[in-house]
């Protein structure tokens, strides 16, 4: 499966530990990222990571246009409610993208793990079933 994975300023450090914790569920996939995310994941983890720009320079807008070329298959955006900053990737368009396209999107480290055991188990696999040529 094609991972994108974003997060605001402040869950940065969450979702590097979330990607220590399940490094051998994600190793089994593809994964990209908006840039500094992206980097710290691979810095901690030595996961391969596809680095797009970072989210101030429209890195969430690139993997935006992934989602609607249905090349995402599951998005992982830790927000940060409370303290967004201006500069920081707003999830309205994602989300709507995920919707659109019936991506599973998790904004918070709980549904990230509930989806990531999900992923483990083989239940996220629906596409195949909807669209049995789409290729991960």
């Amino acid at each position: 499966m094609n991972i994108a994975l974003i997060a605001h300023n402040a869950k940065k450090e969450l979702m590097v530990q979330f990607c220590i914790a399940y490094s051998g569920i994600l190793s089994q996939h593809n994964l990209c990222a908006t840039g500094v995310t992206g980097k710290l994941i691979g810095d901690a983890t030595g996961l391969r990571v596809l680095r797009y720009l970072s989210g101030a320079q429209g890195g969430d807008q690139q993997i935006a246009a992934r989602i609607a070329c249905n090349e995402i298959d599951l998005l992982i955006f830790l927000r940060d409610p409370i303290g967004m900053k201006q500069d920081e990737p707003d999830e309205a368009n994602l989300i709507r993208l995920c919707d659109v396209h019936s991506i599973p999107v998790a904004t918070n480290i709980a549904t990230a793990e509930a989806l990531i055991h999900a992923l483990e188990k083989g239940d996220l696999d629906w596409r195949d079933i909807v669209n049995p040529k789409h290729n991960t």
